[in-house]
């Protein structure tokens, strides 16, 4: 087994991330502010084997809470998912989380990309939501929420601020955005050349600067990589 990390899970739902990496052996903090999927988290950690309910911590808590939560360089992986088009000012969470960070740690983002927001009304042939999806960084997401995208641009600068600049980023979800949530998988065969076909396009360019999400990899302390580059 390789190094073991400390690694803090903001925003982590119903644990389905956090499991994973305890199963792998990490050591992880699952911050979740829901009660109902902290829950659901506290759940699932029950019906697993005593070492990986050792691994595992699940608090309830907001990312903005680090400082309060956590010492200084507390983990050596910070990730944060799906959480930031929730939150209308990122940047003092941001920091929160880097300053979190030991050094050399890794802050790994999931965020929508407002660069992209008219690809998914424009696919789909709604004109109108995509001509309006061009003047703004709002949208509705899947379940009827309204939610707020990021820039890279913007990201990158942020990261550069907070010492934890861009080291790479990658596109998710290029060619699958328009598929129904319920809808089943794909024979295996299949799946393998979806799959191949969404990593080689999330790691491309132009394909990855239009995907629906954006991945971005800040490093604490780092010099920054191919992400100041662009899209």
């Amino acid at each position: 087994m390789g190094q073991r990390l400390r690694v803090l899970d903001v925003g982590a739902g119903q644990g389905t991330q956090a499991l994973r990496l305890a199963r792998a052996g990490h050591k992880i903090t699952g911050l979740e502010s829901d009660p109902a999927m902290l829950a659901a988290a506290r759940t699932a950690l029950a019906e697993e084997p005593a070492g990986i309910q050792e691994r595992m911590e699940l608090i309830e808590g907001d990312g903005r809470d680090t400082g309060v939560l956590f010492t200084p360089g507390a983990f050596d992986v910070v990730l944060c998912h799906g959480v930031l088009m929730y939150v209308a000012e990122p940047d003092p969470m941001l920091a929160g989380l880097a300053r979190v960070l030991a050094p050399g740690g890794l802050l790994s983002l999931v965020v929508r990309n407002a660069d992209a927001l008219a690809m998914r009304p424009g696919l789909a042939g709604d004109w109108d939501g995509a001509l309006g999806a061009f003047d703004t960084a709002e949208y509705v997401n899947r379940i009827g929420l309204t939610a707020r995208a990021d820039r890279l641009a913007a990201l990158t600068s942020t990261l550069d601020g907070i010492g934890a600049p861009l080291e790479t980023w990658y596109g998710v979800r290029v060619f699958t955005d328009l598929a129904a949530d319920d809808a089943p998988l794909p024979a295996d065969g299949e799946l393998e050349r979806l799959l191949a076909a969404e990593a080689r396009a999330g790691r491309t360019d132009p394909y990855r600067a239009v995907a629906a999400l954006l991945h971005l990899c800040g490093v604490r302390g780092g010099t920054g990589g191919e992400g100041r580059q662009g899209g």
